[in-house]
Formats: C-alpha cells, sequence, structure tokens
C-alpha cells in the first residue's frame, strides 16, 4: 500500500495531533478548529470519500482526545459537514476568500452548536473569547486548501 491510500486519513491525523497540542493560553485562545478545517477542504474536494460518516467517527476520537462528553464534537463536525457537503458544488465555484467567509460561518455554527451541547451538560457560559478560533479559521483557510490541493493534486487523489 502507498501513501496515496492513506493520505486523507493522515491529514485528518495530523489534524487531529494539531487539535489537542499543547499551546501557550495567549495563543491557545486563537486554535483554529484543525479538524474541521481539513474535513471541510476533503469534503469540498473529495465528496465521494469524505462524508458525515467520515466526521462522524473523526468527532468520536476528538471527544475522546479532548475530553469532552462522548457526541458532542461528533455532532457539531455532522451538521457543518452535512451543510458543507449539501452544498459543495456551489462553493466550489467560489473564490478561496469567499471560502474562507462560508468556512468561517460554519466554523461559527460549530463552535455555537458545541457550546450548547456544553451549556446542557454542564455548567458554563458564554464567553466571546469562544469566537476567536472562527476569524483564524478563516485566515488559515488559504493555507490549508493550497496545502491540500497541492497533497492532493501530486497524489492524484480523485
Amino acid at each position: 500500500m502507498s501513501l496515496r491510500n492513506y493520505s486523507i486519513a493522515l491529514s485528518i491525523i495530523i489534524a487531529l495531533v494539531l487539535q489537542i497540542m499543547p499551546m501557550p493560553a495567549m495563543v491557545d485562545l486563537y486554535r483554529p478548529d484543525w479538524v474541521m478545517l481539513v474535513l471541510s477542504y476533503w469534503v469540498l474536494a473529495l465528496p465521494n470519500r469524505v462524508n458525515v460518516g467520515v466526521a462522524f467517527i473523526t468527532g468520536l476520537f476528538l471527544d475522546i482526545l479532548v475530553g469532552t462528553s462522548i457526541g458532542i464534537h461528533s455532532f457539531g463536525l455532522c451538521l457543518t459537514i452535512y451543510v458543507l457537503a449539501a452544498n459543495y458544488q456551489r462553493l466550489r465555484n467560489y473564490s478561496v476568500w469567499q471560502q474562507a467567509i462560508v468556512i468561517g460561518l460554519l466554523n461559527a455554527l460549530y463552535n455555537l452548536v458545541i457550546f450548547w451541547l456544553q451549556h446542557l451538560l454542564t455548567d458554563i457560559y458564554f464567553l466571546f473569547d469562544y469566537l476567536w478560533p472562527v476569524a483564524s479559521a478563516m485566515v488559515m483557510w488559504p493555507w490549508i486548501f493550497w496545502l491540500l490541493r497541492k497533497v492532493r493534486r501530486q497524489l492524484r487523489l480523485h
């Protein structure tokens, strides 16, 4: 087996590692949702290979790694990836900057769904700081898009 067969799974594993990698508190506040960004790219590029099922399984792994209640990140990822997968043909025609705005809106939805679920299960309260990852995800989207598109083209993934 070659790297070509495992490149999508490897990119998702790298995103999971980036999601849990320790960072200073000031920087951690702005950490983008790497898993959501990587899944978003693969859903736009290869919707027949990456879909809501992959988002569900990845969300379960993220729940285990982060230590939240099982299903919180799964539900948030499934919801946002479903919206993205339902509109992938339209979003493919947008420029990368327009896609960054859409990814930012979906990331805001993802973060708000996770907050809402955690609020139902625990007694956390909303802080505006929960939405900083939305801004950083919008800034990171063109770079993630460029990097993963380069990988996809070099490995000739279809």
